[in-house]
């Protein structure tokens, strides 16, 4: 098999715009929840989410082409861009049917959806813009980054709800291995606080309503977690044959040693009994990896906030590792960005990537009161520095498909 590395990065985030800046944020541990400012929430039970609070498009983005592009997919470009850019990466007629995108949303364009649904009652069908269609349709993500780099490799979207950008990663490092590509810009982007989204996430009973409190709402693995914050943004990193990269001395964040998907084939929202499934995935991925559970470092877990994904993916990790699970930093970035669900994945990828290269592991914050049936090392509060080998990144979506990339620190 043909080893693949990361050698860009990307992020658009509640956390700020930029690497530099997500990055900074959060091991600072700051908090991307605020009050919801896209709509006028005054009469939601839910009035807070992780937006996006400095994104301006018009320096990325011709102002003709944004009218044709939802916010999903101009946070997949601009993280994109910043992807490709710090990666040196140069696409020529030689090379470009060897650079594919693969960058996947779990809901893709619901903001254009509800607004011209508006717009198509109180309007008619005349007023609809014809730009619809191609702002809303997910694929659509990857398709305009590949038109705007001149992409013409494999070109594909996963859409898996929760574990989107995850899986999105895991199946463009497969497309390396198989020789059918030598780069592949992969992740997930997503943009849904919207009305319908926070209303029907709400009517789920699986957010957070701590609304006099937007900063503290997201607390994974806390005795008094509530549920969790939706956030938006994208997370977008540059995955690349390492020879190729060799030859052009690229930078190595990290290697991509493994990865798993499986089903828990249980329920339609919630994990199964016990993480059995995740425990499963997280075994595959180790396997696949030729990892041992004993030599995992550190764990980026899904860590949602809701009740049940935190305690059956503390029992999934104490199944899988044993005794050695104690061992391990287990951390949840959501803690600080909220849920970015189909984006998730690809942000906590880059977190993931950027604990391995730089030592350093953001914090979970808001962990205040431990919970007797959560009790792993959840770094909990504040940045920790910690040589890092082996790395797990954990994402299970609704369906019960589960998700694990294993990533290695590089250092030949």
């Amino acid at each position: 098999m043909r080893r693949v590395v990361i050698t860009g990065l990307g992020i658009v985030s509640p956390l700020g715009t930029g690497l530099k800046k997500a990055w900074e944020g959060a091991l600072e541990g700051s908090s991307g929840i605020r009050h919801i400012t896209r709509f006028d929430a005054t009469d939601f039970p839910v009035r807070i989410a992780g937006e996006v609070p400095d994104f301006d498009p018009s320096g990325i983005i011709e102002k003709k082409d944004l009218k044709k592009m939802d916010f999903f997919i101009q946070y997949a470009m601009a993280a994109s861009l910043e992807a490709f850019e710090s990666s040196g990466l140069k696409i020529t007629e030689d090379n470009a049917e060897r650079v594919g995108v693969y960058i996947g949303a779990g809901i893709g364009g619901l903001p254009a959806i509800e607004h011209w649904h508006d717009v198509l009652k109180e309007k008619g069908p005349e007023r609809i813009t014809p730009f619809f269609i191609p702002m809303v349709i997910i694929s659509l993500a990857s398709g305009q980054v590949s038109i705007r780099l001149g992409a013409k490799g494999p070109n594909n979207c996963s859409v898996t709800a929760c574990a989107t950008g995850t899986h999105s990663i895991g199946d463009a490092f497969r497309i390396i291995q198989r020789d059918e590509a030598d780069v592949m810009l992969a992740g997930g982007t997503e943009s849904t606080i919207t009305p319908l989204c926070i209303a029907g996430f709400n009517s789920m009973k699986a957010l957070s309503t701590r609304n006099d409190d937007p900063q503290g709402a997201s607390r994974p693995f806390d005795k008094d977690r509530d549920g969790f914050v939706c956030g938006e943004g994208a997370g977008i990193v540059v995955l690349e044959e390492l020879e190729c990269a060799r030859k052009r001395g690229a930078e190595v964040y990290a290697e991509v040693a493994g990865y798993a998907m499986n089903a828990d084939a249980y329920h339609m929202t919630a994990p199964s009994v016990d993480g059995t499934g995740a425990a499963t995935c997280m075994e595959l991925a180790l396997k696949d990896a030729g990892v041992k559970p004993d030599e995992v470092d550190h764990i980026n877990a899904h860590g949602t906030s809701t009740y049940y994904n935190d305690l059956y993916e503390t029992m999934a990790i104490k199944t899988v590792f044993g005794d050695h699970a104690k061992k391990i930093s287990v951390n949840s970035t959501k803690s600080m960005t909220g849920h970015l669900l189909g984006a998730a994945g690809g942000i906590e990828a880059i977190f993931s990537a950027l604990a391995v290269k730089e030592g350093k592991i953001p914090p979970t914050i808001n962990y205040t009161t431990p919970d007797p049936e959560c009790d792993l090392d959840y770094v909990p509060n504040e940045a920790r520095e910690k040589n890092i080998t082996t790395a797990l990144s954990n994402s299970f979506g609704f369906g019960g498909t589960n998700a694990v990339l294993v990533l290695k620190s590089f250092n030949s």
